[in-house]
């Protein structure tokens, strides 16, 4: 009771102190400044105009953000303001031109702003450190209103912070952030390292991620990381083929002791590597297209990233796997999925939604949209004869949703991931239902495995399959398989 008595005059002494001091400027910014935080209203324009103007890193620190304020807010409402009922302190010290003109009837323990605050700037951090620091002063300032406008005394207000930044933790705990979810660096592979981008040629496509507006000068985006590297552009009217301009450019890293780069989606990243590996060279990837799956399982989301990795030669292989018609061909290689059915509009309806209302319920919505309409095909896996909706084969293991894998997590596993939905009377409802509870892969019509090798037959020839975003007409009979740590790509070492 002693040392209650003793915190509580601290704090009512350190209330008055700042209510009788004079800060210059603070009544023209402050007040305006904790109404702008009512409810949230602050960080979530802030998230929003992060969503909206920046890439997909901005959109996960702004999700990741709102999720911990939306925790902060529902403890503080729900347990914190119960479980202390104590009285807002006396207005009579605090001068008039300070005081809000709607005075708060609830609790002053603890500072629902103050939780806000923090556990957004807290979820921000642990996204990308340099943001949280950028706008921890803005919490900061948003805490300290509350003390000036004689809402919260200051311990409300530490304890409003300390259980944001809890409530951001325990976020984090559900939700791991992509540093704790990195691939694992390895295993690791040689690689020059290339200062500036020097001894790296690069191929770009200019319309690669490209859908309206004007196109993107795709050498200035590679020459502002890597101000050494060759650059040619393809895909415009005045570039060359993209199938000559890699021959060159390997030809060219090939004779010098250099890297071959690539700037594009995940199609024009796939005919990069496979002219890489033809040549024995290190593969560097800076994502340029629209989805660019393989760099952000790779780890590289920005060009950034990838010019540190190449300027500092680190490198890790990673599987490629392929399918082929006939054992002595070399056939078509893919490094992210390989599908045939209606795997590939599941998938643009999933993307077209994850962003808006996240990819659990993306993966529902696109499962309802597809399998409904739906029509099965006869096909044979490694000689069993099955009627599917959908066939998936992902080089290396996905995560997510059983019927629509979101990332990976190792690149160098030696497994195919390979999952079918199977026809069959009420097979759609039974999977959406399976999909509704979160257990996809216990529902009878999703069939997974890991493996090294399949075969795959009985399709009436020109059934379409789709393999990193390209289409091809199937022959008739298939072999997949894999190629182990084929392939050496740059990327940073984060373990």
């Amino acid at each position: 009771m002693r040392t209650r008595k003793l915190v509580s005059n601290l704090d009512r002494w350190a209330f008055d102190r700042i209510a009788s001091r004079n800060w210059p400027g603070a009544h023209r910014v402050l007040p305006r400044l904790t109404r702008s935080a009512d409810h949230g209203l602050l960080w979530f324009g802030i998230a929003a105009g992060a969503a909206a103007l920046g890439g997909r890193p901005a959109r996960r620190a702004a999700l990741r953000g709102v999720a911990s304020l939306a925790v902060a807010s529902a403890t503080v409402n729900t347990l914190g303001k119960r479980s202390v009922r104590r009285a807002r302190p006396l207005l009579d010290a605090v001068p008039v031109v300070r005081q809000l003109g709607r005075q708060p009837f609830t609790s002053s323990f603890p500072s629902g702003h103050a939780a806000s605050a923090a556990a957004f700037v807290t979820g921000v951090a642990f996204e990308n450190k340099w943001w949280g620091l950028t706008l921890a002063p803005l919490a900061a300032s948003v805490a300290f209103s509350r003390v000036y406008t004689g809402v919260h005394y200051p311990g409300d207000v530490l304890a409003g912070a300390a259980l944001g930044v809890g409530a951001a933790f325990a976020v984090r705990g559900a939700a791991p952030t992509r540093a704790q979810l990195a691939p694992p660096a390895r295993p690791r592979a040689e690689a020059p390292a290339l200062p500036g981008g020097r001894g790296l040629f690069v191929v770009a496509n200019a319309s690669s991620g490209q859908r309206s507006g004007p196109r993107p000068d795709r050498a200035a985006e590679v020459h502002g990381v890597l101000p050494h590297a060759e650059v040619t552009v393809c895909g415009g009217p005045d570039g060359p083929p993209m199938d000559q301009a890699l021959a060159e450019a390997a030809a060219q890293a090939g004779a010098r002791g250099g890297a071959l780069g690539v700037l594009g989606g995940d199609g024009t990243v796939n005919a990069a590597a496979a002219v890489a590996m033809r040549h024995g060279l290190p593969l560097a990837v800076l994502p340029g297209g629209t989805l660019n799956h393989f760099a952000y399982d790779l780890g590289i989301e920005t060009h950034a990233e990838a010019a540190r990795a190449v300027e500092s030669g680190e490198a890790v292989a990673v599987d490629v796997a392929r399918f082929r018609a006939e054992p002595h061909r070399e056939g078509h290689h893919f490094l992210n999925t390989f599908s045939i059915g209606v795997y590939p509009e599941l998938v643009r309806i999933r993307e077209r939604w994850a962003h808006r209302i996240g990819p659990w319920p993306a993966g529902v919505l696109a499962a309802w949209e597809v399998l409904r309409s739906a029509a099965p095909l006869n096909i044979e896996l490694n000689g069993e004869r099955h009627s599917i909706w959908l066939l998936f084969v992902g080089n290396c293991q996905y995560r997510g949703l059983g019927t629509a894998p979101v990332r990976r997590h190792d690149l160098a596993d030696g497994v195919l991931d390979v999952r079918v939905v199977h026809g069959g009377r009420l097979a759609g409802t039974r999977l959406l239902l399976a999909a509704l509870l979160g257990t996809p892969r216990s529902s009878p019509v999703l069939g997974e495995a890991r493996l090294p090798r399949l075969r795959l037959s009985g399709l009436r020839d020109g059934t379409p399959l789709a393999y990193d975003g390209e289409v091809a007409a199937f022959p008739g009979e298939l072999a997949l398989d894999k190629k182990t740590e084929a392939l050496t790509v740059y990327r940073l070492l984060r373990d």
